[in-house]
């Protein structure tokens, strides 16, 4: 890690932020994003719904307990690139072990510091999330803004088979229901939270077909979280859709947008998405709000449902967009958020129980 080598961070609208690199040597595209949580970098940079993503931490200092062996929530960090105004130099941790910077080395992935995350925040809020180019290698900005500009983005783009399992494996082997997971970028703490519950775990690549899953009997599916354009999927609607009505389905993020496209809905891209640890969401039953931890950038269409079969059940208090619903008749349901905390907080692992309760 070199504190003085320069790292430029190119717009595609010509925004220029010039800051100090730590990380890997590397060039990088991708769409810059912020996140709004205070702790939990190590959980983000590994959520696999970051591929494709740069991101931009709001709160100003990062870095400062390390990296350990415990808080992965994927195989390795799927982030293109890392924005934040302070990385700490000192990582201090009774289970840390190595520093945020030598991590992002051992992983291909270049950061920038000591630039104004404020002003970058509040110009992703005002244009929307943007392409972006993060070089520690190429210094000339009219090349670097090119390079933004040509960038392939989100939309369209099948980004969950870059991030999926290679081939089907066994996360927890005993438990009285047996679950699978239709990996389309799942975290490992969703799988946690069933093996917690008494669930035998196994999780399968997102192409897995309705046949394949079925004929491994489970009691329940869940679908995971994950990167990319959902209307990109239409493998995996195709499957979900031959799946429901004969078992109960749990939708997570990505899961809830493939959830209403089998529906019969739509979904469209956010302006600059939904990514932080304190996302108000409200239960409409219930009335209570919930405190949330989200990483989207598109959203199911709320006019595109089907109200007859499709009860609405969570709705987003910053934006009123959909944040969760459930089948009238059939044992299914979703949310938008990520009820696995991680980072947390915890206000929805509930989901968890009531998808058990579900199967039983």
């Amino acid at each position: 890690m070199s504190a003085q080598k320069t790292a430029i961070l190119a717009l595609e609208d010509g925004t220029i932020f010039r800051g100090r690199a730590f990380g890997a040597e590397a060039q990088r595209s991708g769409e810059v994003v912020f996140n709004t949580s205070m702790t939990g970098y190590q959980e983000i940079l590994t959520d696999p719904s970051y591929k494709g993503q740069m991101v931009t931490m709001t709160y100003p200092l990062i870095g400062n307990y390390g990296v350990n062996d415990e808080d992965a929530e994927s195989r390795q960090p799927f982030v293109e690139g890392f924005i934040v105004k302070e990385c700490s130099k000192i990582a201090s941790n009774w289970r840390s072990r190595k520093s945020l910077g030598d991590y992002l080395t051992q992983n291909g992935i270049p950061g920038i510091e000591d630039i104004d995350t404020r002003s970058l925040t509040l110009r992703i809020r005002q244009a929307g999330a943007m392409n972006a180019v993060l070089s520690t290698l190429d210094q000339d900005e009219k090349d670097l803004v090119k390079k933004a500009k040509e960038s392939p983005g989100l939309i369209g783009r099948d980004l969950v088979k870059d991030v999926t399992a290679a081939k089907p494996y066994e996360w927890s082997k005993a438990g009285g229901y047996k679950v699978i997971v239709l990996d389309c970028g799942v975290k490992f703490n969703s799988l946690r939270e069933l093996a917690l519950r008494g669930c035998k775990v196994t999780v399968v690549p997102a192409a897995t077909t309705s046949k394949e899953i079925l004929e491994m009997k489970p009691d329940g599916i869940l679908l995971s979280n994950g990167p990319g354009d959902p209307a990109a999927l239409d493998y995996v609607v195709k499957t979900v859709k031959d799946l429901m009505g004969r078992l109960p389905i749990f939708g997570i993020c990505l899961g809830h947008q493939i959830l209403g496209q089998a529906f019969g809905g739509k979904t469209y891209k956010l302006k600059f998405g939904h990514h932080g640890g304190n996302h108000p969401v409200k239960d409409l039953k219930t009335g209570r709000v919930h405190i949330t931890v989200q990483n989207h950038g598109f959203c199911v269409d709320i006019d595109s449902l089907d109200k007859k079969d499709i009860e609405l059940t969570h709705m987003n208090l910053n934006d009123n967009t959909l944040e969760g619903m459930r089948h009238k008749k059939l044992p299914i349901f979703s949310v938008q958020f990520h009820p696995e905390a991680s980072p947390g907080p915890h206000d929805a692992r509930y989901l968890f129980d009531k998808f058990v309760g579900m199967m039983k």
